[in-house]
């Protein structure tokens, strides 16, 4: 077996292992049950079954071009897949479609409680919601 038959090889079991991960993400966001749990499936499996697609590419192309273009879709995945799911977890918790029985921690909430209140003091409204809450119970 010669060295381009060797790396060939590895190639495609790096594709077909990317491609099945990034299915089995796929699914998991259809299937799970709340925000945070679909957010984890979006991150990590999404991402390393496209750094195994990219590592399979890389494998199979071999120039430098194609090589250095593929380590660049790589770092901005991998810069910009946390900070998606850190900012769809920030904005789906204050409107609740989290489940927080699932929880071990809360470090959010008394956060949350704090700007709700400075909200309420700032705008002269009683409550915890102020203007948004009152629009919302309309």
């Amino acid at each position: 077996m010669t060295l381009d038959a060797l790396l060939d090889t590895v190639a495609g079991v790096c594709l077909v292992a990317g491609a099945l991960l990034s299915l089995a993400a796929g699914i998991a966001l259809v299937r799970f049950p709340d925000v945070l749990s679909r957010m984890h499936a979006a991150a990590k499996p999404q991402v390393l079954g496209l750094l195994l697609v990219l590592l399979g590419c890389a494998l199979r192309l071999r120039t430098g071009v194609d090589v250095t273009t593929l380590v660049l879709v790589g770092m901005f995945q991998l810069a910009t897949a946390p900070v998606a799911a850190h900012m769809v977890g920030r904005a789906a918790y204050p409107h609740h479609d989290i489940r927080r029985d699932l929880l071990l921690t809360d470090e959010l909430a008394d956060h949350l409680d704090q700007v709700r209140t400075r909200r309420a003091q700032e705008t002269g409204t009683r409550g915890p919601g102020g203007v948004h809450e009152r629009a919302r119970a309309r």
